[in-house]
């Protein structure tokens, strides 16, 4: 069976979405016919995709990104939310520094991106989100507090939003993408922690998300307040293929 998604007249606003999953995503909805636009510190090595420098830490940042992004287009039909960073160090040696930043890209990023467009979502009566959180928040991690802490949070922080905007038909989701090799991954897991990812759950590349993520933010998912996970599928059919 194969899907397709049209995504002709709307537009998504990707955090993060310079690399990794989040570039996947903006190709796969511009194919689609839709406006991807990528919020991040970086520029995107497709010049195919819109860009808005944009420091997910700073609300006034965010702020004026969404300003330009209703003034250019006049609405927002989805959110991916996927800015985050993910240091490693054990707690006991941890810099205070570390866990604030960490916290501020990671959790209030997602809080003050998604105040900023939901708002404009609940004037229309219409969008999705979509919330990136991670296995580590069930299981925790080794020398991963703080990444696995944000990604527990947001689950709450999801669920509890998408109770409030619900009446107003605003999806909001949460997708536990399982690992994926992007270069946020290989930084963070060298050496012995990336043979540990292989043989559990298994790697993923990330058009392997980018399938799940067109679902959620399609008028196909008739569901709000949900964690869609991919871990134990994916090692199944890692495991299979091997």
């Amino acid at each position: 069976m194969k899907v397709s998604f049209d995504a002709t007249g709307e537009v998504v606003v990707i955090t993060g979405g310079a690399q990794g999953i989040g570039a996947a995503l903006a190709a796969a909805v511009n194919a689609a016919g839709g406006t991807a636009v990528v919020f991040d510190v970086v520029k995107p090595a497709d010049a195919a995709v819109e860009y808005v420098e944009v420091d997910v830490a700073d609300r006034s940042s965010l702020q004026a990104g969404v300003s330009a992004v209703v003034d250019r287009y006049g609405r927002i039909d989805g959110l991916v939310a996927g800015a985050a960073v993910q240091p490693r160090s054990p707690v006991l040696e941890m810099d205070p520094a570390e866990w604030t930043r960490t916290l501020q890209v990671n959790l209030d990023g997602v809080v003050w991106t998604c105040q900023s467009v939901v708002l404009h979502m609940v004037a229309r009566r219409s969008g999705s989100v979509v919330v990136f959180t991670s296995g580590m928040a069930v299981t925790g991690y080794a020398g991963a507090a703080a990444y696995a802490s944000s990604k527990a949070a947001l689950i709450a922080f999801a669920k509890t939003l998408a109770a409030e905007v619900v009446q107003h038909r605003v999806r909001v989701n949460v997708v536990a993408p399982g690992v994926i090799d992007t270069e946020q991954f290989r930084t963070a897991n060298a050496g012995a922690d990336r043979e540990h990812w292989h043989d559990t759950i298994g790697i993923g590349d990330p058009e392997d998300v980018v399938g799940p993520l067109l679902f959620l933010l399609s008028d196909a998912a008739a569901m709000t307040g949900s964690v869609l996970t991919r871990e134990r599928a994916f090692a199944k059919l890692t495991r299979f293929a091997e």
